[in-house]
């Protein structure tokens, strides 16, 4: 397969069980730079800690796409990883803010309507009907959400955790558009490049803004804001590598074993305790999504 300026892009089919491990592999990693992302934002904010990882991130990245001497993005590439890139900047802040102030594995259940929203998203963008499955996956969603926010309020939360609520689910609405633009970019672009471009327009969005609001971290921060770095850039590497190799449909349950791993990391670096209300919403959700994705849209 070829990109819009005629390099070669290597599409090769792969065992569909090795994506999907890739992939397994790829959401696990990014669960481990949430959580160190947390602690950051805790001690440091949701801003100061985004502008200094963006920066951490085009090195790391930077250091592979010059290695491998990627060639400059085509047209269309360029603009995919442009749009992507401002809706990843509206994203981070919204769940990191959020998930400072709520459990991860709340945080994470709430993320898992961003599937649903992306069939929605996706028939709009394509121009196909809505399925009669998908108003039922919505359904399934609206109820899992409303479970999570009886368990918060019945455990007395407090106006800070309902507002970190209020600040993922948003970011969930821009995930499920991120997750539109993830498909595309696979088909036009190298992991590595959308790794390095994602950082890049990031760390421009982020930084006209660093002189009045963002500070320089204590030394103690920078192994982990250098790790969350990196984690980051591999976990985008393996997702990218994942969704090139493997249909979009049979890759999407990997996204749940966040929940997961979200749980156990959790409890073991915050020491959170995990709510049957979250846990109950997140199985409503979960099943909407399952079920939104054995619908078919049809083309208008």
């Amino acid at each position: 397969m070829t990109s819009g300026e005629g390099e070669i892009i290597d599409t090769r089919p792969v065992a569909l069980p090795l994506a999907f491990g890739v992939a397994a592999l790829g959401i696990l990693v990014f669960s481990g730079m949430d959580a160190v992302m947390k602690g950051l934002v805790i001690a440091l904010g949701v801003y100061t800690t985004m502008v200094w990882r963006s920066l951490a991130g085009i090195l790391v990245s930077g250091v592979l796409y010059a290695g491998l001497r990627s060639p400059w993005p085509s047209r269309a590439a360029m603009r995919l990883h442009l749009i992507r890139g401002l809706v990843s900047t509206v994203m981070a802040l919204g769940f990191f803010w959020g998930l400072a102030r709520v459990p991860m594995a709340q945080a994470i259940a709430l993320a898992f309507i961003a599937p649903i929203l992306s069939l929605f998203l996706a028939a709009l963008i394509l121009k196909e009907r809505v399925p009669r499955g998908s108003v039922v996956a919505c359904a399934c969603a609206a109820v899992g959400v409303a479970l999570i926010l009886t368990g918060q309020a019945r455990a007395e939360m407090g106006a800070e955790a309902f507002a970190g609520t209020i600040a993922v689910l948003a970011s969930a609405v821009c995930y499920a558009f991120n997750i539109v633009l993830m498909r595309a970019q696979a088909q036009v672009a190298e992991p590595v490049e959308v790794a390095f471009w994602q950082s890049v327009i990031v760390g421009a969005c982020l930084l006209p803004a660093a002189p009045w609001f963002a500070s320089v971290p204590a030394a103690g921060h920078w192994p982990a804001i250098g790790g969350a770095a990196v984690l980051a850039t591999a976990s985008l590497l393996l997702l990218g590598w994942a969704y090139r190799h493997g249909p979009a449909s049979y890759l999407a349950p990997t996204e749940y074993t966040s929940f997961i791993w979200a749980a156990i990391l959790g409890w073991l670096v915050f020491d959170e305790t995990l709510s049957p209300w979250t846990v109950a919403g997140a199985v409503a959700i979960v099943a909407g999504s399952l079920i939104a994705a054995r619908s078919k849209p049809v083309v208008v």
